[in-house]
């Protein structure tokens, strides 16, 4: 089972994509969701990515925990 993580803060224009491939890079991303206004469908600003272990998820928190997501 994996670990669910919840991302704050993130970029209006971010997309589901681009989470997964960030965090992929600390191991693997059963899923990656946005979470967005039902009525406008604007992003809401947070999300959740699900990976695969809890050890690949305590490595993603500690290299991504106060980061700012954005181009390279």
């Amino acid at each position: 089972m994996g670990s669910k993580i919840y991302v704050g803060g993130l970029p209006y224009s971010a997309t589901e994509q681009e989470m997964s491939d960030l965090f992929g890079r600390h191991g693997a991303v059963a899923s990656a969701r946005i979470i967005t206004d039902k009525f406008t469908g604007q992003s809401r600003g947070f999300g959740f990515v699900e990976m695969s272990s809890d050890t690949e998820a305590q490595a993603a928190i500690t290299a991504l925990n106060g980061a700012e997501m954005g181009p390279d």
